[in-house]
């Protein structure tokens, strides 16, 4: 089994230099469904050299004409949606439904991102004289590095594409290893779209030795990377080292607060489809659940009946809610977070187990009374275990929700306007949903703080991540 042409480098699609290669799995049957080339030196020079001439020629066209390319592949990733959904179900394995809805979300953020980008405005400042003329403009801040995950890899791969080729930069993208054939056939819609060659340039290989070339180079001048907070942590300071902006949108762990007056049935169903999507595979998946203890076992109740009504099963299968586990680390992962919790005294309701001795499918799994140390109320489970506990004060269960360093999302639910208002502006969350409000659109910025990294990507937020501000100061 030969690699695929997956590497898109100056505006050709290609294998890597020296015939480097990498399986790709299907994480329902365990089986090898692939070979994928990894870039090597000579393949990244390339790349660097051709984002360097593709930003050149890309910067200096007018954002009308740079929206109106943008725009036709948007049109083509609709036109091929079935094509790119069943590769990430095949790779990623994720149900088919899912990964249609994720297809379906990236021609609006590229239109939005197209559109925004010729709204970039600068702006005329009072000058203290009568004879000095202030302004500023915007100007794309140069060649970018991106590195997107394996759990959504069109929508954070197109969340970085699109924030910068509106803003006028050009861009490397490393995709995901595990699940690479749909974001090739993205770029393939780029490439289709009439993009100039060296715009987007596409590589997969060894993470680590990818970023630690790019990132030093320079013609690199921007970072964005979405994955683990370890991992980020390590890329941001490689980036301090050498003066280059980042955007760092890094792992969570998301408390849910269920309050007294909430609508139950309303919070059980909404937070057990965010728990469960993508096998709970989500940076924002709800993962710490805090419940009043005059609505803990009506909730539990309702919770539980909804997540053993789960179909689990291949996602290419009609019916499946819920797929495997992308790798089969991950089903050991999940085995280590239950036990543990179980042995601290939590009380296993529902799952808590691998199903089946064929791809990495494991149980939807419902804890209850989980002791605040045990490793599930620490750690991000990244899988779908949900951990549900008491409380009984408001401000007590917000320190609780806040003592973790992890800040990207938060959950509130309850019908009184006062505690909403504390919760959402007391919590320590880049990104707070009240009453199953959501938390991912084009025109939102979606971003957390403390160890969930900086900035934002999406709305005008995502775009002013690939802009620099100039100042004039003209004597007239």
């Amino acid at each position: 089994m030969q690699a695929f042409p997956a590497l898109y480098i100056d505006g050709s699609f290609c294998t890597a230099a020296g015939g480097a290669e990498g399986d790709i799995f299907n994480p329902a049957t365990g089986e090898v469904i692939g070979r994928l080339p990894h870039a090597k030196q000579e393949d990244m020079d390339r790349a660097l050299e051709a984002a360097q001439k593709g930003f050149d020629k890309w910067r200096k066209m007018t954002a009308h004409e740079r929206a109106g390319i943008m725009r036709r592949a948007a049109q083509l990733i609709r036109e091929r949606l079935d094509l790119l959904a069943e590769a990430m179900t095949r790779e990623q394995g994720k149900p088919l439904a899912e990964a249609r809805m994720e297809v379906m979300l990236a021609p609006e953020h590229i239109e939005w991102c197209a559109e925004e980008g010729k709204r970039a405005y600068g702006r005329v400042i009072p000058s203290r004289t009568p004879a000095v003329r202030q302004q500023t403009i915007r100007e794309p801040v140069g060649p970018v590095a991106a590195f997107a995950p394996w759990n959504f890899p069109i929508n954070q791969s197109i969340r970085k594409i699109a924030g910068a080729l509106a803003a006028g930069c050009s861009i490397i993208i490393k995709g995901p290893e595990e699940s690479p054939t749909c974001v090739v056939e993205m770029v393939r819609c780029f490439h289709d779209a009439g993009l100039p060659a060296g715009v987007l340039n596409l590589l997969f290989g060894v993470p680590a030795e990818i970023s630690a070339y790019l990132i030093p180079s320079p013609i690199i001048r921007k970072i964005s990377f979405t994955g683990s907070v370890s991992v980020g942590k390590h890329l941001a300071a490689l980036a301090g080292q050498h003066m280059k902006r980042s955007t760092m949108e890094l792992g969570g762990h998301a408390p849910v607060l269920v309050f007294d007056d909430s609508d139950i049935d309303l919070a059980a169903k909404v937070t057990a489809a965010n728990k469960f999507r993508n096998a709970g595979q989500v940076c924002v998946a709800p993962t710490r659940f805090y419940v009043h203890d005059r609505v803990f076992d009506p909730f539990v109740s309702r919770f539980q009946e909804i997540t053993e009504t789960l179909k689990v099963g291949n996602g290419m299968e009609q019916g499946t809610q819920m797929g495997p586990l992308a790798a089969s680390r991950r089903v050991g992962a999940m085995e280590t977070f239950v036990s543990d919790a179980v042995e601290r005294g939590a009380r296993l309701a529902v799952g808590g187990n691998r199903i089946g001795n064929q791809g990495n499918f494991f149980a939807p799994t419902v804890l209850t009374d989980v002791p605040d140390d045990a490793m599930i109320m620490t750690e991000e489970p990244f899988g779908p275990l949900a951990p549900i506990v008491r409380f009984s004060d408001r401000d007590e269960v917000i320190q609780r929700a806040n003592s973790l360093p992890f800040g990207l999302a938060a959950y509130v639910f309850t019908r009184s306007l006062n505690t909403a208002n504390v919760a959402m502006e007391e919590l320590g969350s880049g990104m707070v949903s009240l009453n199953g409000a959501p938390l991912n659109s084009p025109e939102t910025p979606f971003g957390g703080v403390k160890d969930s990294g900086y900035g934002s990507e999406g709305g005008i937020e995502g775009l002013d991540a690939y802009l620099t501000t100039k100042f004039f100061a003209q004597t007239v």
